[in-house]
């Protein structure tokens, strides 16, 4: 939200950035889109030289940090090593590693709930976080781990193929980018992915040309659904496969709600509440003939228009038979 005011005045940048040695960031995945310019131009123009960006990894019941960066990284989604006295273990998980966690800093287990606690361990007392990772280079863990989304989120569609959630978000955020600022990837048991879209104000209204409307008006707006289509389009070109290419997309009018859970303690999107709140707007996201809010990707506006077609000639040919056969 900070980066298109540290762009465009160079006296907040500079403000901002003077006494600035490190930036920390957590909880959720950085996109690299946004990772790239607050590691290069902003802070360069600012300092003369870049400002270390960090991370780590962890959860409440590992009491905060399991793993941690402590030097220099050069993309984002790179979580660090374990830390001390902390192990990690990387478990085939679907098509992913599940990262489990043991040490003295992993809670001993849920108060008054042993079912919780029971389901939470593996027979080798690792804690299942729910988190997946892959080694940064295989041939030397010394440069850690690199977050993969989460285990629960990824899902199947309906040709049995697995979506990666946290890897196709990323995707739709940097391709969309500036206007997109998080995204719920939609698809369970469909025959494509779809995306509902929350919009960055600011970099919406630049990108409508119209500093005073409000997120119902963006999300409508002909020139904020033509940036986030042909993003999503051109990204889809180089995608082989359902599981990889976006097929459908709906922009919200609204922001997550946190009186409705959409928006977690730690400040990231939770998909399920989002998914489970919009069911409905979900249904008519994959509308065999959708409404004028859903924007269809690439091939899929060819795919849905000939099937339309399709059908109102099958309704002719029908309405033109005599009643008896009909």
């Amino acid at each position: 939200m900070l980066l298109p005011f540290l762009e465009a005045d160079a006296a907040v940048r500079d403000r901002f950035f003077h006494d600035l040695d490190l930036i920390f960031y957590a909880g959720a995945a950085l996109p690299q889109n946004l990772w790239d310019p607050a590691r290069g131009a902003v802070d360069h123009a600012a300092r003369g030289e870049r400002v270390r960006m960090v991370s780590s990894w962890g959860a409440t019941e590992t009491t905060c940090t399991a793993t941690s960066v402590h030097y220099e990284i050069e993309r984002a989604g790179v979580i660090g090593i374990p830390a001390p006295g902390v192990e990690i273990m990387l478990t085939p998980s679907a098509m992913k590693m599940e990262l489990r966690v043991r040490g003295p800093i992993v809670t001993p287990g849920y108060w008054k709930r042993p079912d919780l606690t029971a389901a939470a361990f593996d027979g080798e007392g690792f804690y299942r976080i729910g988190d997946a990772g892959r080694l940064d280079d295989p041939a030397d863990p010394s440069r850690g781990i690199v977050f993969d989304g989460r285990v629960a989120e990824d899902f199947k569609l309906l040709s049995g193929t697995w979506v990666h959630c946290g890897e196709v978000r990323l995707r739709a955020i940097a391709a969309a980018s500036p206007v997109v600022q998080d995204a719920v990837v939609t698809g369970h048991d469909r025959e494509s992915i779809g995306l509902l879209i929350f919009l960055n104000l600011a970099a919406a209204r630049a990108v409508a040309g119209d500093a005073t409307l409000t997120l119902h008006q963006l999300a409508a707006h002909p020139k904020v659904r033509a940036h986030v289509e042909h993003g999503l389009a051109a990204d889809n070109l180089g995608r082989d496969g359902g599981s990889m290419r976006i097929a459908r997309v709906v922009l919200l009018p609204d922001l997550p709600s946190i009186d409705y859970g959409e928006i977690t303690d730690k400040g990231y999107v939770n998909q399920r509440a989002v998914t489970e709140r919009r069911a409905s707007l979900i249904e008519r996201l994959y509308a065999e003939v959708p409404d004028a809010d859903v924007l269809l990707i690439g091939t899929e506006k060819d795919r849905v228009c000939d099937a339309d077609r399709s059908r109102r000639n099958m309704m002719q040919r029908i309405d033109s038979l005599p009643s008896c056969t009909r």
